[in-house]
């Protein structure tokens, strides 16, 4: 729908309507006409107009005749109407104003004129419309219990404040009149100035309505949030007299988490910078602030929906309040990131045994739904200094410690220090480069070897990213996806390595067509794997590089199915549709989706490295739950291949208990494809300088 004003240009004469409907078009105007009278008052009773410029003198029902039915519907301010008539018919120009016209302008018809009028009467009833919202708004304060109201005579600069305005400030009821002082003097310094500009700009008739939000300091020492609203009353000369208004206290909307009330994050904020305000004067004043964000929490509300998300998140600050009790200040900053601000904690040592108690906070089970759910969450803890600034020091520094805490894993904590913060900085960089890496040539791929374990016999290869950092040097994975990821270049880095995986593969099985079931594994980002265009994408690549798509196994990591696991089947199946391998990557290290792999399309699992290297340890543990994965595979028909092999005992258990496949630094550790090119000229012997079988 347009926004443009629209009018109604009423004239007999053809040439006249088609004239000045054009010009008003050209002005910004959206403009219909009418012949006559008769079919203006049709046009006016089915559209709803801005503004009509009627002619005086019509054949058929006149100017004047239309203009009496129009005021019988509509007001002067609701339907502003200009005559337009010959300089010689004053008297009709007298009569029209009598009847209702706004204004009026005259034949021939200087267009410069008649728009500054139109524009005028278009801005009064702007204005009009403004006044009587605003009047209704302020007719609602006053009918409102829960608000102050004011009422300033201008002219004697005293305002009479209500028993509630005077009640939510804490001040003692005395005197209702007051100067307008009891009203400024409290206002938080940061906001005053844009309480006056508000204020100043409807009295100069710029805004309608005068509406401010600002902090006003109760009698308790505390700021509170409030909203003002007001209306000028002007004398005969536009001259304001008196202006009258409500308060409304917000301040719980404003800084009170609506779902935990808990305060929220501008609450928490204002609360820690008084905190640090108090620690720079005060030396002997110590406190500590904590940020912390659940675990795993997409998967609640994945799983569980929305309530249970919301279950979560109530019981998990209903456990920070028992931690932070009286001490101090337990807000939500939004989604499932939480803060502390504990007073009394001064040295590492405290901090660690604040870190400690929160983790066995966490460890017990949440009942959601009725089920029993385990979370965990991530802190970063800063202790105070008098060398913090201000407030959004501290928040950036403990930003930086839960960065470094959730780097090391699941339910860990992290104590700021200085070289973390260097940590981040490097971070930031690191990024910074990666945007340009791919650009710059920078990635390359190295393929490990995927043997039968019987037989030594290479039968595929992993394909693994390699980052040559013009500095860093090589660069392996684990430092960069996550980074790559959050920024999004996973796309286009994931889209690479397929197509050069792809494009080698080819030319290996046609350098050696005897190795008619050589294979490529590509492990594929959840980002890449949520994308809808992914399974296009995938088509294309295998189509440019001429590999059948059998010879392509796609790796996923086992958390990416409980993210959205509906989605994840549709997205398998669509890939097993092309031809493409299946395989679960990092099995078992730490969901459990036994009874989701019958529904899912995969054609093998991986065991996790972390499990095969303990086998050379006689890791009792490890043993039996290789014992178990393989015997649940082979129910399910699912081929094994066993990560991580780096010494002849774990491969000799693997192949006793069954395990068919494997791979690790026993056999090769990743290597460049020239490497893998003379590996598969001498199939005789494996990477670990022994004879096939041997």
């Amino acid at each position: 729908m347009s926004n443009k004003e629209l009018l109604l240009v009423v004239d007999d004469e053809e040439m006249n309507r088609q004239l000045l409907s054009r010009r008003l078009e050209r002005c910004g105007f959206q403009v219909e006409v009418a012949a006559g009278g008769a079919e203006a008052l049709t046009k006016v009773g089915s559209t709803s107009y801005d503004l009509i410029l009627l002619d005086q003198m019509m054949p058929g029902k006149s100017g004047s005749e239309v203009l009496r039915e129009v005021r019988d519907k509509y007001s002067a301010s609701e339907l502003p109407v200009i005559m337009v008539t010959a300089v010689t018919e004053s008297g009709r120009v007298a009569e029209a104003l009598d009847q209702g016209a706004n204004d009026y302008i005259t034949k021939p018809i200087d267009f410069t004129v008649a728009l500054a009028r139109i524009r005028a009467q278009l801005s009064r009833k702007q204005n009009e419309a403004a006044r009587r919202e605003s009047q209704e708004l302020y007719e609602i304060a006053a009918r409102a219990a829960n608000c102050g109201l004011w009422d300033w005579d201008l002219v004697s600069n005293r305002i009479f404040y209500s028993p509630r305005w005077k009640q939510m400030m804490g001040m003692p009821e005395g005197d209702a009149a007051g100067s307008p002082e009891d009203w400024f003097a409290k206002v938080h310094a940061d906001d005053l100035s844009c309480l006056r500009r508000s204020m100043d700009a409807h009295l100069r008739e710029e805004a309608p309505l005068f509406e401010a939000e600002y902090r006003i300091r109760h009698s308790d020492g505390h700021y509170r949030w409030m909203v003002a609203r007001g209306l000028a009353v002007r004398d005969e000369r536009g001259t304001p007299v008196r202006m009258a208004g409500s308060q409304s206290d917000v301040t719980e909307a404003k800084t009170v988490d609506m779902l935990t009330k808990l305060p929220n994050r501008l609450l928490f904020e204002e609360r820690l910078g008084a905190a640090v305000e108090r620690c720079r004067r005060d030396s002997n004043y110590v406190f500590a602030i904590c940020f912390l964000d659940l675990d795993r929490f997409k998967l609640v509300n994945d799983t569980l929906g929305h309530t249970g998300g919301d279950q979560l998140l109530i019981q998990f600050a209903e456990r920070l309040r028992r931690v932070v009790g009286s001490s101090g200040v337990v807000a939500r900053l939004g989604g499932d990131e939480f803060a502390l601000c504990i007073e009394g904690v001064a040295t590492p040592n405290m901090a660690s045994a604040l870190g400690e108690r929160l983790v066995r906070t966490f460890r017990p089970p949440y009942v959601l739904e009725g089920q029993e759910f385990f979370s965990s969450a991530s802190a970063g803890i800063v202790l105070s200094r008098p060398s913090y600034a201000n407030a959004a020091e501290m928040i950036r520094d403990a930003d930086v410690a839960m960065y470094a805490a959730k780097m090391r894993g699941r339910a860990r904590w992290a104590i700021f220090d200085e070289p973390m913060r260097e940590r981040a900085t490097t971070r930031l960089e690191l990024e910074r480069d990666l945007r340009m890496a791919l650009s710059k040539g920078q990635f390359v791929i190295h393929y490990q070897p995927r043997v039968d374990l019987d037989t030594d016999q290479i039968l595929g290869f992993e394909a693994l990213l390699r980052w040559k950092h013009p500095q860093r040097g090589v660069i392996k994975p684990d430092e960069f996806i996550t980074l790559a990821e959050e920024s999004g270049a996973i796309r286009d880095i994931g889209l690479w390595v397929l197509a050069e995986a792809c494009d080698q593969m080819q030319k290996w099985r046609q350098q050696f067509p005897s190795l008619t079931d050589l294979d490529v594994s590509v492990n594929v980002s959840p980002v890449q794997f949520r994308d809808p265009a992914f399974v296009a994408q995938l088509q294309q690549i295998l189509t440019e590089t001429g590999l059948e798509p059998a010879r392509l196994q796609i790796e996923v990591t086992e958390s990416l199915l409980f993210e959205n696991l509906e989605e994840a089947r549709k997205m398998l199946f669509a890939l097993k549709e092309i031809g493409v391998g299946l395989k679960l990557d990092d099995f078992a290290t730490g969901y459990s989706c036994l009874r989701y792999l019958s529904r899912l399309p995969f054609d093998a699992i991986k065991i996790d490295r972390s499990f095969t290297r303990e086998l050379g340890d006689s890791n009792p543990e490890s043993k039996e739950l290789i014992r178990t994965i393989l015997s649940m595979a082979q129910n399910l028909g699912l081929g094994v291949i066993a990560e991580g092999i780096e010494n002849r005992l774990a491969a000799e258990y693997l192949r006793n208990q069954g395990c068919r496949y494997g791979q690790g630094f026993f056999y090769s550790p990743p290597v460049p494809s020239k490497d893998v090119t003379e590996m598969l000229a001498a199939p005789g012997r494996s990477r670990n300088g022994e004879k096939s079988g041997s």
